[in-house]
């Protein structure tokens, strides 16, 4: 998959390339998702590299670290803002969501919290200091096109977004694994 190189290429050098859009594109027509079968695709930490949206929280900036943590099967995901590292890592503004599989390719969400994420320390305790949000809308995404490494999505809205995963990031950093119920 040539096209899959490109744009991965580009989202990590050059995330403002006019090349961007039609290789998306031309990654969407070649996808076929199925989240029924490759829900384990979708769980992880991903990094915002290029979006559609004139949102400056919705762009790339390499000062910016976007981040979404997901995990579908615990139903729970993060999105992160923070600064690239090193202060990165001490404090982040976040939104709590819950998700769903509304087909085989869509994912529902309704955001639950959202605020400030403090540093994680030793014992794996994060503070947190979060509000409420009364969602009154139904949210989505489309997974458009998702393999291993790389997640393209469109929103409610119709924004595009291209995500890569960050293997050097964990998801029960920041999501805790559900202890099973004996």
């Amino acid at each position: 998959m040539k096209c899959k190189e490109e744009l991965t290429y580009l989202l990590q050098s050059d995330p403002k390339s006019c090349f961007i859009p039609s290789l998306i594109e031309e990654f969407e027509l070649l996808s076929r998702v199925n989240l029924e079968t490759d829900i384990t695709l979708l769980k992880g930490v991903w990094e915002l590299k290029w979006s559609s949206s004139s949102q400056p929280w919705l762009k790339q900036a390499p000062w910016l670290e976007n981040l979404q943590i997901l995990d579908p099967v615990q139903k729970k995901g993060i999105n992160l803002l923070r600064l690239s590292a090193p202060i990165g890592s001490v404090v982040g503004i976040a939104v709590e969501a819950e998700l769903s599989i509304n087909s085989s390719n869509q994912v529902g969400v309704q955001f639950k919290r959202g605020g400030w994420l403090g540093p994680s320390l030793g014992n794996g305790w994060r503070p947190k200091l979060l509000a409420t949000i009364n969602q009154s809308f139904p949210a989505w995404l489309d997974i458009t096109g998702l393999d291993d490494s790389l997640r393209i999505c469109r929103g409610n809205a119709g924004t595009c977004f291209a995500l890569l995963k960050r293997t050097d990031l964990a998801v029960h950093d920041w999501i805790p694994q559900s202890i099973g119920k004996g």
